[in-house]
């Protein structure tokens, strides 16, 4: 009986596994559709197709004894209607949710890596169900057991996968794919170069969208290098012109040209952006010169692993097949199993000959691309002279805000404070003589103001500049501010002295801002990481919360983007739905290496 149910039972599964074949259509049906602009259908495609697996999950604890729970990242929170009655995504305002709701869905299930997973799972699955049946007449329920594990394998959590050291093939193969990746960007960079000259000597105004677009493609060459190489390739592009100002009689003027409208001065001072912006002349030289460079660099490597890789299958598939001999240099002429033996030495050596030198190669064609590519040393002063420009206006009004806090707090809590006190020692100079007792119940009374004026003063005081910065400095003030966190904070890190007291405060309030906004969105774990290299002081503080963190939405982020706009600083943020979330803070700044200032070194924990 147990046999019978089994075997019916796995029946069951194959049919049901059947029927992901047809989600699988219809994803990639729907992914057709987005990539020539339907954008609707894609995402509550993949959510239908969850439905199915969430099937088959619970198939396999009621049928096969495995239970496997969901394996998919936390759904993101609702849209928040603000004060308004709008809605805000990024700079875009929207009367409703529903279309915020709707791209938040679908960048977190495709950004999900379990939605990968299961998309392999709905092509495999099938295959294996349908020998399910015979196995299970032979194996019963034990064979069910294994499906479950199978399933569990294939669409159950995984837990976080522990970093392993790659072999030599490993490292060797995806260094030449990365070579090959690399290539590829700058052969569609080369394509789209084309069009954009030809627009930009025949017809302007088209160009710019064109030249706009193709420096996507640039930017994703440049990400992707670093991201394969530790390569950074900075953006070399000068900020973009801001909105023309219109004159005193409303009109704007362009040379010796009034308009009425803003379109045209818009358009022109665009056009002018991006014709003075040598970095656009150079990506069109670039283009030409990255591909070439990639292919002589790629070429060697790509020859010798094919041409190993083609001997090896004409010698041991394509001879025997055929029956006939196999003629492939530099190996003589090939027809027997022995002379087949004999030759696999020699194409083993030409890939492993094509292989060696792939990420010697790959890090050359890295830095190829930020010569090609990367900010010239007279576009890096010009970015900051207009960077500077730009945050010198937010820093003074961030001061000046700063000190009528200061003001704020000093004539609302420590001066009335004085005040009561001072009518008080009044009272007590009245009373000492005629009523001694209330004269010292008066004096309690100042004393205990007192002490609560300096506690006052004194938090006031380390919120313009903390004590624990200046006696113990920036790493143990980090610290010192784990410690005071209800979460979980990891701090790690190595600096080989004192920072600039400036940058040391600047860095700490963000680093508390940081702090503070995890503990609000509900984050349990947050790590801090703080280094020192290469005249940049670089913290990055991560913490598993649930994500979508903006800094357009929130402003405590812009308050730090302001701050460390100061230091010709910068903030860098990565918040995907479903977290986690990884802030990047980075500001130039000079280390003192005085004997007085030790080493700091520190990794500490916090319950």
């Amino acid at each position: 009986m147990t046999y019978l149910r089994a075997i019916g039972r796995a029946f069951g599964l194959a049919a049901i596994s059947l029927l992901s074949w047809v989600d699988v259509l219809l994803q990639l049906l729907t992914f057709a559709l987005l990539c020539v602009g339907l954008v609707f259908f894609f995402g509550p495609t993949l959510l239908w197709a969850r439905g199915r697996s969430a099937t088959v999950r619970a198939l396999a604890g009621r049928w096969c004894g495995v239970e496997v729970e969901a394996p998919y990242r936390p759904e993101p929170p609702e849209p928040v209607r603000e004060r308004d009655g709008w809605y805000r995504d990024g700079n875009q305002l929207y009367k409703r949710a529903f279309w915020i709701s709707w791209q938040h869905r679908l960048t977190w299930a495709m950004e999900d890596p379990a939605t990968g997973r299961e998309f392999l799972w709905q092509l495999v699955n099938p295959l294996g169900t349908l020998l399910l049946p015979v196995a299970a007449l032979l194996g019963g329920p034990v064979v069910l057991r294994g499906y479950g594990r199978w399933t569990r394998w294939w669409i159950g959590p995984r837990p976080p996968a522990e970093p392993t050291r790659k072999n030599w093939l490993h490292r060797h193969l995806e260094a030449l794919g990365f070579q090959a990746g690399l290539f590829a960007l700058a052969v569609v960079q080369l394509v789209f170069a084309i069009p954009q000259l030809l627009l930009m000597v025949g017809f302007m105004p088209l160009a710019i969208p064109v030249v706009l677009w193709s420096r996507t493609v640039t930017d994703t060459l440049r990400r992707e290098a670093g991201n394969w190489t530790g390569v950074q390739v900075p953006r070399p592009y000068l900020p973009p012109p801001g909105l023309p100002v219109p004159r005193p009689d409303g009109l704007y003027q362009v040379g010796k040209q009034l308009h009425e409208e803003p379109f045209w001065p818009v358009q022109h001072a665009r056009m002018r952006w991006i014709l003075r912006d040598r970095a656009t002349w150079r990506d069109l030289a670039g283009s030409v010169l990255f591909s070439l460079g990639s292919f002589v660099m790629i070429l060697p490597s790509i020859a010798l692993v094919s041409r190993g890789c083609i001997g090896l299958g004409a010698l041991w598939i394509w001879r025997p097949f055929v029956s006939s001999p196999v003629r492939w240099f530099p190996v003589p002429e090939v027809s027997t199993h022995l002379g087949a033996l004999a030759a696999t030495p020699v194409m083993a050596a030409m890939i492993v000959a094509g292989l060696a030198p792939a990420p010697w190669l790959l890090h050359r064609q890295a830095r190829f691309a930020r010569l090609c590519f990367g900010p010239t040393e007279a576009t890096r002063l010009a970015q900051r002279v207009e960077r500077l420009k730009q945050t010198r206006s937010d820093v003074t009004v961030t001061q000046a805000a700063e000190l009528r806090r200061i003001e704020r707090d000093l004539h609302d809590g420590i001066q009335s404070r004085l005040v009561a006190m001072g009518m008080k020692l009044g009272a007590v100079e009245a009373l000492v003589d005629t009523d001694p007792a209330a004269a010292k119940r008066l004096a309690a009374e100042l004393r205990a103001a007192s002490s609560e004026a300096l506690t006052e003063l004194r938090v006031l005081i380390r919120g313009i500049h903390p004590p624990v910065l200046s006696e113990r400095g920036l790493l143990d003030a980090i610290r010192a501010q784990a410690l005071d966190s209800p979460l979980k904070t990891q701090v790690t890190g190595s600096l080989p002295g004192r920072v600039e007291e400036p940058v040391e405060a600047c860095v700490y309030f963000a680093v508390s801002e940081l702090l503070g906004n995890a503990a609000k969105h509900g984050a349990k774990r947050v790590s801090i990481d703080v280094e020192f290299d290469d005249g940049s002081l670089t913290v990055v503080v991560t913490d598993d919360g649930p994500g979508g963190a903006n800094p357009a939405r929130g402003s405590g982020l812009r308050g730090i983007e302001r701050r460390l706009g100061g230091f010709d600083g910068r903030l860098t943020l990565t918040s995907p739905i479903g977290g986690p979330t990884k802030a990047t803070l980075e500001i130039p700044c000079q280390l003192d290496l005085e004997p007085s200032s030790p080493r700091t070194s520190t990794s500490s924990e916090t319950a």
